[in-house]
């Protein structure tokens, strides 16, 4: 790795990045954040899991909440994950959502090297159903917290990264309310 960024450019193109939810907004003035910039990263061990992981940006999109979702192993680019999670507060996210599948180890290798909240998401596509995965995901060493969603719950993982987010921002807090109240007609994704 050069170090110049290129690698995470590079992985970028595997997934897709999401400049908004579907329209640009500006940023709280922070250091290091601008309009348009990822406020949630979204990571995928692998492209197989994308469709579920994309639940996830579904949700973020309706939030209106800046995020990328890149495909990065950590078993096969454990460097390219390294500097991911090493840079992903200097580049203005605020947490990231890890989706794995077997015994993954994405969530866990994010958080032992970042500051930020990391929400696992155990993904289905073993022959045991997932369970591998949420016992790799939800089995984390004290000092080492990544928060745990159900088996394919991309979906809460992006409602919970909302509302970290709405901890500081107003405008996601008002959505976040919006939303649950327009849950007593059942979710509509």
């Amino acid at each position: 790795m050069n170090g110049n960024g290129d690698e995470l450019a590079e992985a970028a193109l595997v997934g897709e990045h999401v400049q908004g939810g579907g329209e640009e907004q500006a940023a709280p003035s922070q250091a290091g954040r601008g309009p348009g910039t990822p406020e949630v990263g979204v990571l995928c061990g692998s492209a197989s899991d994308l469709p579920i992981m994309q639940q996830a940006t579904g949700i973020l999109e309706r939030f209106g909440i800046p995020h990328e979702i890149l495909v990065i192993s950590a078993h096969r680019n454990p460097d390219l994950l390294d500097e991911f999670a090493r840079t992903a507060e200097e580049r203005g996210m605020v947490c990231i959502i890890c989706g794995a599948g077997m015994a993954n180890h994405l969530a866990g290798a994010v958080a032992a090297r970042t500051a930020l909240p990391v929400i696992g998401v155990p993904l289905s596509g073993s022959s045991l159903g997932g369970v591998d995965a949420l016992y790799s995901t939800v089995q984390m060493p004290k000092v080492v917290p990544v928060a745990t969603m159900a088996i394919d719950g991309a979906v809460n993982a992006a409602i919970l990264a909302a509302q970290i987010l709405a901890v500081r921002d107003p405008a996601v807090r008002a959505k976040i309310y919006e939303f649950k109240e327009s849950l007593a007609e059942g979710f509509k994704p």
